[in-house]
């Protein structure tokens, strides 16, 4: 049971991951790159885009 919860927080988190990466103002190619990243390497990747991630359109005032 331990590993179903785990890997449905760790699916949550990287499905929210990717639905920022592709809501973000990076280019196409930074896109489709930041999700297979998360895709392929679930943990790793979602760590990665938390420190390094492309962020959302906000806007700077």
């Amino acid at each position: 049971m331990e590993y179903g919860l785990l890997g449905l927080i760790i699916l949550i988190a990287d499905i929210y991951a990717i639905y920022q990466v592709m809501t973000s103002g990076a280019s196409g190619m930074a896109k489709i790159a930041w999700a297979l990243g998360i895709i392929i390497l679930p943990v790793l990747g979602f760590i990665a885009w938390l420190i390094a991630g492309p962020r959302g359109n906000k806007a700077h005032v």
